[in-house]
């Protein structure tokens, strides 16, 4: 047997003016791939592991993830699709790819679907399946140019591996029973917020996505998945929907519909509501008077390194500041230049300099951001280099790039020199920094900060910014989004019968 294998995965924030080039991915071409993608906690890793025990032959053009930023260079795309459509080309008895479902190049507001597109044209009757994040902005496309289709189940991500082994027993299955599975797929017109999909707590999304388990208890249905889509697209296929794979287009229609017409009646849920930033500072304030144990986490979902975030919008700092809170820890903020400033300087010494609000805001709101003027002393210089200590990505060596902390005396600004998720301890302790013992904790995290800092905090309090990630849309100007769409037109219509398979 022969298998073609492959991970080509970005989730593009179309807002974003972070660029997103071929060496954002680090791609891994080849036996390189190979020995990346062995034993790792993805879906790649799965394919592989379905491949060594069935003791077939293993293509592996690509191993390849980037950061969620901004437009796809199509130089990047061209050359990792090409690398897996050449692969396919030279004959295969199925294809598994791990790709992420949002995905948006320069000339392709659907880069997931035009590959899949390319992938079966070289290979008409071979089985093509597909791992999915849950956060896949589904299409047409991707839907008729695979076979099989299967997306995440939690947020955060925790059930990577599990997602490629969904995808694989199915695969095997077309390979050794002739199983030819039907795929149906509704597509509501509802923009979700990112903040509304914690499938860790109560609410619309856990139901939903405890729906789709229970589906998938049923004869005939082979897989079933709702995605919450990404909002921060300005594509024709931004939003939630729900695909099921099924031995029976009539059941996997069925399915579908129910579990679409569920999205549908929770709408509401599914809508984050913001507090505007001055009252959430001014509640962190009171809050950090408090008695109890811990800093008070004040998170700049608006500034999310994994949705887009430039990781250098100011605003939250710079109300914190305004507000006279102090004892801050705050970043990591990137701004190279003022990095390079810092280290050029020297620790122990006082310096003055702008950070921040480097690159252009939304042009949408034509907001026009000046870095902050800040003055302290330099107290550390670190190559931006750790180990994860787990419990997401546990061992897994990280960089931020060079990095340093600027101590204003009111608060310390971890600066670095690359976007960077505040996902682990080593973020803060590679420069010296003890983020449990301030009294504010500012963070650029949504959601992967959960497992580390919640524990530790003593309140979690959502700050909205203006960045490229804010959960306003009235921020965005959408101009592909089919309209109307729920939330940004409450009174949508739509019922589930309307919506093609």
């Amino acid at each position: 047997m022969r298998l073609v294998i492959a991970r080509m995965n970005h989730e593009t924030n179309t807002f974003s003016p972070v660029p997103t080039p071929l060496e954002a991915f680090a791609p891994r071409w080849g036996k390189d791939a190979l020995d990346a993608a062995s034993g790792s906690t993805t879906a790649m890793g799965a394919f592989l592991a379905f491949a060594q025990r069935v003791d077939a032959k293993v293509i592996t053009p690509v191993f390849a993830t980037a950061n969620p930023s901004g437009l796809v260079e199509d130089m990047a795309w061209q050359a990792m699709s090409d690398a897996i459509v050449e692969a396919v080309s030279e004959g295969c008895d199925a294809v598994l790819l791990d790709l992420h479902g949002a995905m948006v190049t320069r000339s392709h507001t659907d880069g997931e679907g035009e590959l899949l597109s390319r992938v079966r044209a070289a290979a008409p009757t071979t089985p093509i399946g597909v791992a999915l994040d849950l956060h896949t902005n589904l299409t047409r496309k991707m839907v008729e140019n695979s076979d099989v289709l299967v997306g995440f189940k939690t947020y955060p991500h925790v059930d990577m591996v599990e997602t490629g082994e969904h995808v694989a027993r199915l695969i095997e299955r077309m390979l050794e029973d002739n199983l030819r599975p039907a795929r149906a797929w509704v597509h509501p017109p509802l923009l979700a917020h990112t903040l509304m999909m914690n499938t860790n707590t109560p609410g619309a999304m856990r139901s939903a996505i405890e729906a789709a388990r229970q589906a998938e208890g049923q004869d005939g249905v082979l897989a079933a998945t709702v995605f919450g889509g990404f909002p921060l697209a300005d594509i024709p296929d931004a939003g939630m929907s729900v695909v099921v794979v099924a031995e029976d287009h009539a059941q996997a229609q069925a399915v579908a519909t129910r579990l679409s017409a569920q999205l549908w009646a929770e709408r509401e849920h599914f809508v984050y509501q913001e507090t505007d930033l001055k009252g959430s500072i001014a509640h962190a304030r009171n809050v950090g008077e408090a008695s109890g144990s811990g800093p008070v986490l004040l998170l700049d979902h608006g500034d999310n390194c994994m949705s887009g975030g430039t990781c250098d919008t100011m605003d939250v700092l710079a109300e914190a500041l305004a507000q006279g809170l102090d004892d801050i820890i705050a970043g990591p903020f990137c701004d190279p230049g003022a990095v390079n400033a810092l280290i050029e300087a020297g620790v122990g010494t006082r310096v003055s300099l702008e950070v921040g609000n480097r690159l252009p805001p939304l042009a949408a709101i034509g907001a026009q951001k000046k870095p902050l003027h800040m003055s302290g002393i330099v107290r550390a210089i670190s190559d931006g280099e750790y180990v994860v200590s787990g419990p997401t990505y546990t061992g897994m060596r990280c960089t931020m790039g060079k990095s340093a902390v600027l101590d204003t005396g009111t608060a310390k600004l971890l600066i670095s020199e690359r976007p960077h998720e505040p996902w682990d301890l080593g973020v803060y302790q590679s420069v010296g920094l003890q983020p449990a013992s301030c009294r504010f904790l500012i963070l650029k995290s949504r959601m992967y900060y959960r497992p580390v800092f919640a524990p530790l905090s003593k309140v979690i309090i959502d700050c909205a910014s203006q960045g490229v990630t804010s959960s306003d849309y009235r921020l965005f100007n959408f101009e592909r989004l089919p309209r109307p769409i729920y939330p940004i037109d409450p009174t949508t219509p739509w019922t589930p019968e309307s919506e093609p398979s």
